[in-house]
């Protein structure tokens, strides 16, 4: 029953798909393009017969691909007709284009034409007449240039019609020109040259590639008919090919020049008919999935895919052997059958390999088949490769060095030189290596000649093996005692390679990158630089690497607070040890535990040392900038197992403390360590660091983990309930970040951007951790992340587009969840929604997270985020997700752009309260002041001088158990303002803060009745008092106040 439903679940949303993405052939359609085309003949039918055409129609084009005796007569095509996806009726939107097929006349060219590109360049003198003419045509409003795959020496025409339907924006028409039966296909064969400038001395060299951009010409027509025959009349043949198309459009990596397309995707699953591997019993995700399963098991880049179609068993051992001499390990055509994947290359094919494992994987092994990651998300390259770099190439003449167009184009090549560089240097740090560049663009003006296609930058994306291998310092090359890889070895790296004598006694050539821990994630960035530099000539302004931008936000100072965390683990190794070796208290400690965020990694700001928390002070350590405030880490510790416990939980706490203050005492007396004391807390400085001790009551230990009925856990107290919980997840998150080291920063950004964008009340830390996790946990369609910045997007992603109202957010941490872990939580998720349905006032839980130590989602997001904060932190997380995605897109070098990441707009508030930056607990922790220009200035105020964040010269003054006893623990002029306010006005406005260092906060109104403010003589003077008043409760640290939009009245 189960499994009936999965399939109708399936079979339901990709049939949403289909009416989502499917082009209504209406009949306003039907007109539209046959009016078009209709004009298009027209237009041609009017150039006169015979027309002289020269070399002057398109100069520059003639001449940059090295043409001669281009002149010719014009003759009318021989047909022109309606192909490729409009054909078959497998247009996919949002590309709605249809593709007409001009059949050029063999008077036109000379029996020799497919010699030295005169072939390509009197066909862009064809169609150069044919453009003339169509722009005097009324129907149709604007003609442009485009190529054919992104090959410039192959242009066609795009014919926008002038008029427009609302249903196909957008909607144009290409206008391809083919070759059918111009040439004798043994002229083309591999192993000839047709290309005379491509020689080695004075022997010409093979021109495959240029053989088969004249082949796929005079196949075109051909093929097309091939799949138009096949697809007629078979409605889920064609309805797969969509699905196809869109599984691959949303995958940058492999939609594009180099690996498939629309057309060769028609191809594939025409040729699966022909191979009896589909059937007419199939549905459209079963023939999807054979689909993925021919290109799993027929590598297109190493066997090819000919036409026509025939048993691959029939491919004679000399095609093989013919189409391997003309290009080593790609396999191409050979007369008289063409590949029609002959360009996929070995840059792309690993990508396309890789992405239909991943999406064969997702099928298996995803309870709703994977529909989400297949087919609705987008795996772009800022999202996929976890370094991202672009090479501004404008003007370089070095691409071109050698000529446009040879055997292949110089774009191609260049594609190909870049990515053999770095695979070489790069050596096992990548997983793949992707080079693409996109050359041809909407403006190209094929008049003019190729020199302009340099405009668009070239894009590389790496996907990292692993961080370990990444980050590591030291590349060890060949043995000193072999001589010639040595020399090729210091020929390649120069002033880099070094010999040098390991631990192992070995000594071998070899590379250093020394670099600080918290830099480690430059290495890459260093090596890319250096060998672009090093082999290609490029300038370092034209190597944008999409690395390091973000990493302003973690700054403290010119230094990541992070390199102190080496130091505090091995205080806290030390703090554990003195712990368990007490013994002159009643209980020994049993075990002690680390539960702060600092301790996993995951702390924006984890604590540096502070000169008073130690034993001994060197006053001379105490700098202009140390401060008065120190965070205390907190400490779980259990002990010895007792029967004499008391059984209520205030007594319980109380004899907490005792045992504290008892352990404290220990520590004073026995280490000197420095103890402070209060009626709940107990902070113990040792070595710079101010760590809180708290004490796991062994009752509540057991009662939680036995935990089945109200008669059981009744008994534990909350204290203990909120402590074991946060000790489980720390081990858990803890145990994470030593699997995925790159996991602690992409959580820090994430930190810092919830709280840069006033969201520190609305999401717990340990809920950030774990929706950080589930993109770690949960990658697929994408691989892990190994980089701070994509991982940083996909957390934006995942919560912008996470179902959060219908779909709870399971985080398997230990990957040990079983299906009635499942069933529970979606049962406690229908509950709390029921809950919500019966009184949506009531503050239920609008983003479930569940975990195995959390199965009902009680523990982070019980109370907050609520409907309204989620959906406001949905909105900004898609917004700056959007913005991220465009900044590593788009060649983004202004570093103020990237900021805006972390920029709040406090227009959007109803009104916002500055405060004075300089009485902030951390004001070096402000990333930037605040201003507003917009609203009415309501309240003013000066800075007091009762609090100064960092300690002056003044303070030094007196003993230095004086100046000690100035230092606060915890103190937090924000976190206490936001509480005194919170308590006088939270029935009249909300708050929205950043405890991370902001000097703003935002208000809200809340919903209020009109009879409540009856009272006020004018309608503006209700918030303009009130927003006073909140001012007057922060006197000394309030600097301004701000009314943007006054509350709506309600009834």
């Amino acid at each position: 029953m189960e499994t009936e439903t999965y399939i109708d679940s399936i079979e339901f949303k990709v049939q949403e798909l289909l009416k989502e993405v499917r082009v209504d052939y209406s009949p306003a359609l039907t007109k539209l393009v046959d009016d078009t085309v209709s004009a298009i003949k027209s237009a041609v039918d009017k150039i006169p017969e015979d027309l002289q055409v020269t070399a002057d129609l398109a100069p520059g084009f003639v001449k940059d691909i090295g043409a001669d005796k281009v002149e010719f007569k014009f003759k009318k095509p021989k047909s022109i007709e309606i192909g490729g996806s409009y054909s078959i009726r497998c247009v996919t939107k949002p590309d709605v284009n249809v593709d007409l097929l001009l059949r050029l006349p063999k008077e036109c060219f000379h029996e020799k034409d497919y010699l030295n590109h005169r072939y390509h360049a009197k066909r862009c003198l064809y169609l150069c007449v044919i453009k003339k003419y169509l722009k005097s045509c009324p129907s149709i409003h604007r003609v442009e240039w485009s190529t054919l795959q992104n090959e410039a020496r192959k242009p066609v025409l795009v014919v926008y019609p002038d008029a427009k339907l609302d249903d196909v924006p957008g909607l144009f028409i290409r206008i391809i020109p083919t070759a059918t039966s111009l040439f004798n296909h043994s002229k083309l064969n591999l192993k000839r040259n047709n290309v005379r400038a491509v020689n080695t001395g004075d022997i010409l060299q093979p021109t495959p590639k240029y053989n088969c951009s004249i082949l796929e010409d005079m196949f075109l027509e051909e093929s097309s008919k091939f799949v138009e025959t096949t697809f007629s009349g078979w409605k889920e043949l064609g309805e797969a090919v969509i699905l196809l198309k869109v599984w691959a459009r949303l995958r940058s990596s492999i939609y594009v020049h180099d690996c498939l397309n629309g057309f060769l995707i028609s191809i594939i699953v025409a040729s699966l008919v022909v191979e009896n591997k589909v059937n007419h019993d199939m549905k459209a995700m079963g023939i999807f999935r054979a689909a993925l399963q021919f290109l799993a098991t027929h590598p297109l880049f190493q066997d090819g895919l000919y036409f026509p179609p025939v048993d691959q068993n029939a491919i004679s051992e000399e095609v093989c052997c013919v189409s391997s001499l003309a290009f080593g390990d790609e396999q191409h055509n050979s007369s008289p059958r063409f590949n029609l994947a002959f360009r996929m290359t070995s840059l792309a094919y690993p990508e396309l390999e890789h992405e239909v494992e991943s999406t064969l994987t997702c099928i298996g092994k995803y309870r709703d088949g994977g529909f989400e990651e297949i087919f609705a998300t987008k795996i772009d390259h800022a999202a996929k490769y976890d370094y991202c770099i672009r090479l501004n190439l404008k003007g370089n003449s070095e691409v071109y060095a050698l000529g446009f167009c040879l055997d292949d184009e110089c774009w191609r090549v260049y594609e190909q030189d870049v990515y053999s560089l770095l695979n070489q240097g790069l050596t096992d740090r990548a997983k793949f290596i992707r080079v693409i560049w996109r050359n041809t663009h909407s403006e190209f003006n094929v008049e003019n000649g190729l020199s302009s296609l340099d405009g668009e930058p070239l894009f590389v994306g790496i996907l990292l093996s692993s961080v370990e291998k990444a980050f590591r310092v030291v590349d060890i090359g060949p043995d000193a005692e072999k001589k010639d890889e040595a020399l090729m070895f210091r020929k390649f790296w120069g002033e880099k390679a070094e010999l040098r004598r390991f631990q192992d006694g070995k000594i071998a050539e070899s590379t250093v990158w020394a670099s600080e821990q918290w830099t480690r994630h430059l290495i890459l960035k260093r090596i890319i630089e250096y060998l672009l530099v090093r082999h290609l000539s490029l300038s370092k302004k034209d190597i944008v690497q999409i690395v390091d931008q973000l990493d302003f936000s973690l700054l403290h100072g010119d230094k990541d607070p992070i390199s102190y965390s080496g130091r505090l683990l091995g205080t806290y190794e030390e703090l554990s040890t003195r712990l368990r070796s007490i013994e002159d208290i009643p209980l020994r400690i049993s075990s002690v535990q680390p539960l702060s965020s600092a301790f996993r990694s995951t702390a924006v700001f984890p604590p540096e040392p502070h000169p008073l928390a130690n034993k001994k002070v060197d006053v001379a350590r105490l700098q202009n900038f140390t401060p008065f405030c120190v965070q205390s880490l907190e400490v779980m510790i259990q002990l010895e197992g007792s029967g004499n416990w008391p059984m209520y939980e205030i007594s319980i706490e109380k004899t907490k403390s005792v045992f504290l203050l008892k352990i404290a005492e220990s520590l004073q007396n026995n280490w000197g360590m420095t103890c402070t004391a209060t009626e709940k807390n107990v902070d113990v400085f040792m070595d710079g660091y101010s760590f809180r001790l708290r004490i796991l009551h062994e009752r509540g230990l057991s009662l939680v983990n036995r935990g089945s009925g109200h008669h059981q856990t009744k008994w534990v107290s909350s204290a203990d309930r909120k402590l074991f919980v946060h000790s489980q997840h720390a081990s858990m998150i803890n145990g994470l970040q030593f699997v995925y080291p790159i996991f602690g920063p992409v959580v820090r950004l994430a930190k810092r951007w919830l709280a840069s964008h006033l969201f520190s009340a609305c999401l717990a830390e340990e809920a950030i951790e774990l929706i950080v996790a589930y993109v770690f946990l949960r990658p697929l369609p994408f691989d892990v992340p190994c980089s701070r910045i994509t991982g940083f997007l996909r957390f934006l992603r995942l919560l912008a587009e996470h179902d959060w109202a219908f779909s709870p957010l399971v985080v398997d941490i230990n990957g040990d969840l079983t299906q009635n872990d499942q069933k529970e939580f979606d049962e406690n998720f229908i509950q709390s929604r029921k809950a919500y349905e019966e009184n949506p006032q009531n503050k239920s839980k609008a983003m479930f997270l569940a975990t195995a130590y959390d199965k009902a989602s009680e523990a982070w997001t019980s109370c907050s985020p609520n409907p309204m904060e989620l959906k406001r932190l949905v909105a900004y997380a898609r917004s700056s997700a959007n913005l991220l995605t465009n900044l590593i897109s788009q060649n983004q070098t202004d570093s103020r752009g990237w900021e805006c990441l972390f920029r709040t707009p406090l227009g959007l508030y109803d009104a916002v309260i500055l405060l004075h930056a300089d009485r902030l607990a951390y004001p070096r922790r402000l990333l930037f002041r605040s201003e507003l220009d917009q609203g009415k200035h309501v309240a003013y105020g000066k800075a007091s001088n009762l609090f100064h964040p960092f300690i002056l010269p003044t303070d030094l003054k007196g003993s230095l158990n004086e100046v000690k006893s100035k230092l606060m623990v915890n103190f937090d002029p924000l976190r206490f303002y936001v509480r005194d306010v919170a308590k006088e006005f939270s029935d009249k406005l909300k708050l929205w803060y950043d405890n991370l260092g902001g000097d703003a906060i935002g208000i809200t109104w809340e919903k209020s009745k009109k009879r409540e403010r009856e009272e006020a003589e004018q309608e503006e003077k209700y918030p303009v008092e009130l927003l006073r008043n909140v001012g007057e409760l922060g006197t000394g640290f309030v600097r301004d106040v701000y009314l943007v939009k006054a509350p709506k009245l309600t009834n």
